[in-house]
């Protein structure tokens, strides 16, 4: 394995719980740094720029308006597979199909309202860390 980046967001549901902390806990257990974290609170156009790649897709007008509900955190995570590890920790985007133990089974709501995102491989993971931060708004941690 490799020593990887990917972003991690706390939708806005589950900021709206109070599970920032529970979230970021799980990743920190797991072994993942947290390099780089901001709330943001997106307007419309910024969630549909963000999720541009679903705009042919029946949800992508439902996606944008929750996403944009109210704010979300937004963390860069880093550690060896993290971009895996990410998507383990999360479980499947359906709650109901997710891992028990997983942050979406365990504080999901629906397909939409799953707690978290994170990215799905290195390509996407490099544009949505851009979409979120600047360069040197990341920590280089020594390793």
């Amino acid at each position: 394995m490799s020593l990887e980046r990917t972003l991690s967001i706390v939708k806005p549901d589950a900021v709206g719980r109070g599970l920032i902390g529970e979230v970021l806990k799980r990743f920190e257990s797991a072994g993942l740094k947290i390099v780089a974290a901001k709330l943001v609170h997106l307007t419309p156009e910024r969630a549909r720029a963000f999720y541009a790649v679903h705009k042919q897709r029946p949800f992508f007008a439902s996606l944008c308006d929750y996403m944009s509900s109210g704010p979300i955190f937004v963390s860069v995570l880093e550690g060896e597979g993290s971009i895996a590890r990410n998507r383990e920790i999360m479980g499947a985007t359906d709650p109901a199909k997710a891992a028990p133990g997983t942050i979406r089974k365990d504080w999901g709501k629906d397909v939409e309202q799953n707690a978290v995102h994170g990215s799905d491989g290195p390509d996407t993971a490099a544009t949505e860390i851009a979409f979120f931060f600047r360069p040197d708004e990341i920590f280089r941690p020594s390793h």
